[in-house]
C-alpha cells in the first residue's frame, strides 16, 4: 500500500508541485529527500527549512498521511510586522 500526496515549493519566479506516492510511515523529511526537489533547488537546506502540511507548520519528523501536501517555505525577506509599522508611520506623517 502507498499513500498519494504532493510536495509544493515556490520561488519568486516558479512554483513547483510534485505528485508522489510514499509508503505508510514516511516522514516529511523523507518525502523532501526522496522526491528530487533538492536536486532541482540546491538552495533548500532541509535542516533549516520551515515546512508544513496544508499551510500548517510541521516538523521534519511528522508522518505524512494520505492526500497530504507537504510544503517547503522560503525564509521571509522582511519581517511583516516591521513592514506594517513602517507603512503606518508613513501614513501618520502625511
Amino acid at each position: 500500500m502507498t499513500l498519494r500526496g504532493q510536495l509544493a515549493y515556490a520561488t519568486p519566479v516558479e512554483q513547483v508541485t510534485l505528485e508522489l506516492d510514499v509508503p505508510p510511515g514516511t516522514t516529511v523529511e523523507q518525502v523532501i529527500r526522496a522526491c528530487g526537489i533538492l536536486a532541482r533547488f540546491p538552495e533548500i537546506d532541509v535542516s533549516q527549512a520551515a515546512v508544513g502540511i496544508f499551510g500548517e507548520r510541521a516538523a521534519l519528523a511528522d508522518v505524512v498521511e494520505q492526500g497530504d501536501r507537504v510544503e517547503i517555505y522560503r525564509p521571509l525577506i522582511a519581517d511583516p510586522k516591521e513592514t506594517r509599522r513602517r507603512r503606518a508611520r508613513k501614513r501618520q506623517r502625511r
